[in-house]
């Protein structure tokens, strides 16, 4: 690889892996936020909320990393031009191609990770979570102890709590438990906790009292304890089998369902464009990297303004993707249809490589010359008319 590749790769990544942490953290945040009952309604800690909503990092990542890579490329040769590298490099009798080269190889490369985070990681990681909320859902303090009210769990057995600390703490216990025939027993503790032991499901209470009291005639005793284990294993339903939607299956399983899968039998059309999905969706990383040098990768002098490059550039891209977008919510599993989720970034890509040889040894489009010195002009006007009027103020 020549220098020239290394150092553009090298800035490449270097903006690239930057914006995708930060986009991809902005939507992670926008989609834990969805999941924050995990916290106040079901009694998680804040390491299992994060450790759950981090499963769905793989597929936000599917989302964001052509564009990162769109910002990233935008970035890096909009410095190479402002440098005047690009003006070196064609002054020189450098090929556009030189500087082409590396982003294509980039964009190869960013293919390559998104294609294996849309076959495999993200609908792996999607199944997880789905498992994870399942079991969640099934937990018994979290769907029906709740802070402030009375709850009979069963006949004969009533909860309430004061309060559910973060780390899954119950504040203010009171248990009565009228279930034996002969006697009623009252627990009450400053705090519980829910332990797993030995393949059963503990409540184990800390500092309270026992109070025994015969349904029919003698006195009250009363028991303070500082550790008590009640056992909660016969309350503890089973966590249902979870329904695990299209893009939480695998790809092999997407191509081959089981016979007898319910889900895939009553949605084979999502089935179907859920795969297309997954394979097409890399190919944005072509076209996006394609597309952006198509508008910024040709050497400008500096009286020629390159805002109007980086808006097309950008607009095209979000166009495009949009376009892809739009194909699969009217798709519908319907064949025809589906084409068009792999014509669409084709077609943007070969718009773009017809754009860069058009203009590869000659000059750039005399219409596109002429808008951008006229942009520049009332910029420049603009510009001028205010500071004559800051000036005459000051006067």
């Amino acid at each position: 690889m020549k220098t020239l590749e290394r150092y553009i790769i090298r800035r490449t990544a270097y903006a690239f892996t930057l914006t995708i942490a930060a986009m991809t953290g902005v939507v992670w945040a926008t989609q834990a936020l969805r999941q924050l009952d995990l916290v106040t309604s079901k009694g998680q800690t804040i390491v299992q909320f994060i450790g759950i909503t981090m499963l769905a990092l793989p597929f936000l990542i599917v989302i964001v990393a052509p564009f990162a890579l769109m910002i990233a490329l935008i970035l890096v040769l909009n410095s190479l031009s402002g440098d005047s590298e690009l003006i070196v490099i064609d002054a020189s009798g450098g090929s556009r191609f030189l500087v082409l080269k590396p982003v294509m190889l980039f964009s190869v490369i960013v293919m390559i990770l998104t294609g294996s985070m849309s076959l495999y990681f993200a609908p792996m990681g999607l199944a997880q979570l789905r498992t994870e909320i399942t079991r969640v859902r099934a937990d018994l303090v979290a769907n029906i102890v709740k802070p402030g009210r009375f709850i009979n769990v069963e006949n004969g057995l009533t909860f309430h709590i004061r309060n559910r600390s973060g780390k899954g703490t119950l504040d203010g216990l009171l248990l009565h438990d009228t279930r034996d025939e002969e006697t009623a027993f009252t627990y009450q503790a400053d705090t519980g906790q829910i332990v797993e032991a030995a393949d059963r499901t503990l409540l184990v209470m800390q500092n309270g009292t026992i109070q025994r009291r015969p349904k029919q005639e003698g006195d009250i005793s009363i028991v303070r304890f500082q550790s008590y284990a009640f056992d909660l294993s016969n309350l503890i339903p089973e966590a249902g089998e979870p329904v695990f939607k299209a893009s939480e299956r695998t790809t092999a399983n997407l191509m081959s369902p089981g016979r007898n899968d319910a889900y895939a039998l009553k949605n084979p059309d999502k089935l179907t464009a859920e795969l297309h999905e997954r394979f097409s969706q890399p190919l944005y990383c072509i076209a996006f990297g394609l597309i952006v040098f198509a508008f910024l990768g040709k050497a400008r002098t500096t009286r020629q303004g390159r805002g109007l490059a980086v808006v097309g550039a950008i607009g095209a891209c979000v166009l495009l993707r949009t376009s892809g977008f739009g194909v699969t919510a009217i798709s519908g599993g319907v064949t025809a249809i589906l084409v068009l989720l792999y014509a669409v970034p084709i077609l943007g890509s070969v718009l773009a490589l017809v754009s860069i040889f058009r203009e590869q040894g000659g000059e750039q489009p005399k219409w596109m010359s002429e808008l951008q010195l006229s942009l520049q002009d009332r910029i420049e006007a603009v510009g001028n008319w205010l500071n004559n009027r800051r000036a005459g103020g000051v006067s």
